[in-house]
């Protein structure tokens, strides 16, 4: 399994429209085979902040649906990001 988890920041301002982007993209995603989870969504605590979490099935499934990345418009509306993918050898369920 691959977790892409960490955050992106934007200004406060634009936060809500940098979000409403994202709407289609996440639709996709969960849609997308091998995905099986995918959240983008604002930080209770800090309005600049959007937080990123996936799971995908493998590497394959990501990087057949990642394509391209991000759009031109919603990258320059990103003043920082911090964002990494994780290789998981193992899970254990808690419910």
């Amino acid at each position: 399994m691959i977790i892409v988890s960490g955050h992106l920041t934007v200004e406060s301002s634009e936060r809500e429209r940098y979000l409403d982007g994202c709407v289609g993209i996440i639709r996709q995603a969960r849609q997308a085979p091998g995905c099986l989870d995918f959240s983008i969504d604002a930080d209770l605590l800090d309005p600049q902040r959007i937080n990123i979490l996936e799971r995908w099935e493998s590497q394959e499934t990501l990087a057949q649906f990642r394509g391209a990345g991000t759009g031109e418009e919603q990258e320059g509306q990103i003043l920082q990001a911090s964002v990494a993918e994780y290789d998981v050898a193992d899970v254990r369920q808690l419910t």
